[in-house]
């Protein structure tokens, strides 16, 4: 069995624990229908909505900032905003004070107000959850460490689904899921397993 070595965030001494979510911006990515049924349907994906909607409901109660994060790829694509589709899923829709963010790119900051908007709040702090894991979770968490935000993934409040292996094979959804979560955390982000493991 191969040893972990230590994570890049240990040897720089970066914060390993999350900020409390009252101090938090919540970022909701691409909770889409989109990835509820159809060609683009998640493994776990229902249960992972189920965690956003709890991670919602606490963010309302403390008063954090919540923003959500809408990807549109236009008409006729499983990402049509103006379609069913492409709404956001109804367990987590947005309510009157809270900002809706349409992207085009998988980085939630890429050509869009994110930065702009998280700045206005003097915000410093994010926890991610959304879809895809391996994707859009993925780039935005690492577009939050370039642009300095200190980021926490939420494990349990994302999910992706199985892909071709370009060396062979088929890589499960779970290895996937957990490969792109592991990568996060050596530098990028704090990862926790669920909700629960952020202070209010």
């Amino acid at each position: 069995m191969t040893e972990a070595r230590p994570t890049l965030r240990s040897l720089l001494a970066l914060p390993d624990a999350p900020a409390p979510l009252s101090k938090s911006a919540l970022v909701l990515i691409d909770c889409q229908n989109t990835y509820r049924e159809g060609v683009m349907q998640l493994e776990g994906v229902e249960p992972a909505l189920a965690e956003c909607a709890k991670l919602l409901a606490r963010a309302r109660e403390t008063g954090a900032t919540v923003i959500h994060i809408q990807h549109d790829a236009g008409p006729g694509s499983p990402y049509d905003v103006n379609a069913r589709i492409g709404a956001i899923a109804d367990i987590v829709a947005p309510v009157a004070g809270e900002t809706v963010i349409t992207k085009a790119y998988p980085s939630s900051f890429e050509q869009t107000n994110l930065d702009i908007e998280l700045k206005k709040r003097d915000i410093g702090e994010l926890v991610l959850a959304g879809f895809m894991t391996h994707v859009c979770v993925n780039s935005t968490a690492r577009a939050a460490f370039n642009l300095g935000y200190r980021t926490t993934v939420v494990g349990n409040a994302t999910a992706t689904r199985a892909l071709a292996n370009p060396l062979g094979g088929v890589v499960s959804a779970e290895t996937l899921h957990n490969g792109a979560l592991t990568a996060l955390a050596d530098i990028f982000a704090i990862v926790v397993p669920s909700q629960e493991s952020i202070p209010s």
